[in-house]
């Protein structure tokens, strides 16, 4: 190594591997599914075309379809962001400050705590929601020993 640390470009070994060295089990990008494809199909019933349910995943997705002029009532996501992405069809996204028309394409970020409805077109609406995972119910052992003993 040359005096003073620094490193000479000329002795930084070249790995085979663009990427560099990775551990045998290192994560790897996977293709989930084409939304394009199944967003953009007949449906003639409301609900999730898909739903991403790969292990160890830090978020959770899910790719719904309403039938024409169905709706998805008002509610709010109290803890979580969620970004929409309107994959085909289109609809009315209704909020406190007014009506958002939806097109493919569209992709909307829904702060946590915001109300909404949402209201499919004449030909129906299919979007993607994105968010954190929600963490999984845990089981615990019931201890019935309190955990303060009263005097």
């Amino acid at each position: 190594m040359p005096e003073g640390g620094a490193v000479d470009a000329d002795t930084i070994p070249v790995s085979a591997d663009p990427l560099g060295p990775h551990p045998v089990n290192a994560p790897v990008p996977s293709v989930l599914c084409d939304t394009l494809a199944l967003g953009g199909a007949s449906h003639a019933s409301a609900g999730v075309l898909w739903k991403m349910t790969e292990s160890g995943r830090q978020l959770d997705a899910n790719l719904v379809h309403l039938p024409p002029d169905r709706r998805v009532g008002v509610h709010a996501e109290p803890a979580l962001d969620v970004l929409l992405l309107v994959v085909a069809g289109g609809g009315i996204l209704e909020g406190i400050d007014g009506p958002r028309t939806l097109t493919p394409g569209l992709l909307l970020w829904l702060p946590h705590g915001c109300s909404r409805s949402l209201a499919a077109g004449e030909d129906g609406l299919s979007y993607l929601t994105v968010h954190q995972r929600r963490p999984g119910m845990q089981i615990r052992r019931w201890d019935p020993a309190p955990a303060d003993p009263l005097p």
